[in-house]
């Protein structure tokens, strides 16, 4: 591989169709496009500085780099990209891309990023804004910390594990997500989602877990969350109480307490959802 070391690369299009290069220590000032439709890229130690430096590559590593804000819609219908210990201040980033592996990666400027994208691996990545990972299909997460509304709507066949979520109307119209060791925080989670497992998960919402379609909970814990599981199928085993349920379509729920229970004859089929209260333990 041809090794790039120290340059400052301006103008549109200033690598387009690069092959088998190491790019080291440099920096992509103005213009379009340095690097679209490369190949068998290296980045180190490289600051992108303008629009869309990585479109329609393949096979791409990058490492202890930075995306500056300037650097927006950077990483577009990319397949087989590592990114690494780096920090990624664009929005609008990674777009319909394939295999996508994403590790120490902070992302502060998160909005509209990671659509459309196909199996995809995160570690211990940081991210802040809306819409994070919308339409996403094939996601491994673990250590994710993420602050920003609407994420992973649209989204199947997830696994995310020790993470923190902050999130308004997370997984939304999502298929086939399973939550593990996770704390998730947002009103309206879930609604219209299919095959929800949410296993020693904490979770605090308002109206949450409704319209789900097979919901599973598995020692989990739900303070601060009201008139949960409206019109869901469940088979939900919450460790504590919970403060209220609403008129869940069927399944079973076991808690220690319910604050309130609100079963509706005229909603829903009542004697289709079994509720069981924990004995106190004196």
């Amino acid at each position: 591989m041809k090794t790039l070391s120290h340059g400052i690369y301006t103008g549109e299009r200033a690598l387009f169709g690069g092959r088998e290069l190491v790019i080291s220590h440099g920096i992509f000032e103005d213009g379009e496009s340095p690097l679209k439709h490369s190949r068998d890229i290296l980045a180190e130690h490289t600051e992108f500085r303008w629009k869309y430096p990585l479109w329609y590559s393949r096979d791409i590593t990058v490492k202890n780099c930075r995306f500056a804000e300037g650097a927006r819609a950077g990483i577009w219908y990319t397949d087989d990209i590592s990114v690494s210990d780096t920090a990624y201040d664009a929005p609008k980033g990674f777009r319909r891309c394939n295999g996508l592996a994403l590790e120490n990666v902070t992302i502060p400027n998160a909005l509209e990023t990671l659509w459309k994208c196909r199996d995809v691996r995160m570690k211990n990545v940081t991210a802040a804004g809306d819409y994070l990972a919308m339409d996403c299909d094939g996601m491994e997460i673990d250590g994710l910390t993420l602050d920003g509304n609407y994420a992973f709507d649209g989204a199947k066949n997830i696994t995310i594990r020790n993470s923190r979520l902050v999130t308004k109307d997370a997984f939304w119209n999502s298929e086939n997500v399973t939550a593990v060791n996770c704390f998730i925080e947002g009103e309206y989670l879930a609604w219209n989602s299919k095959n929800l497992t949410l296993i020693n998960c904490t979770v605090k919402s308002l109206q949450g877990l409704c319209f789900v379609e097979n919901l599973v909970m598995k020692n989990c814990r739900t303070g601060d969350t009201t008139l949960a599981f409206e019109y869901s199928t469940i088979d939900a085993e919450i460790t504590g109480g919970i403060d209220s349920v609403k008129n869940p379509s069927g399944g079973t729920l076991t808690a220690d307490s319910i604050g309130e229970l609100i079963m509706e004859s005229d909603r829903v089929d009542v004697s289709a959802t079994k509720i069981n209260i924990r004995e106190e333990v004196k």
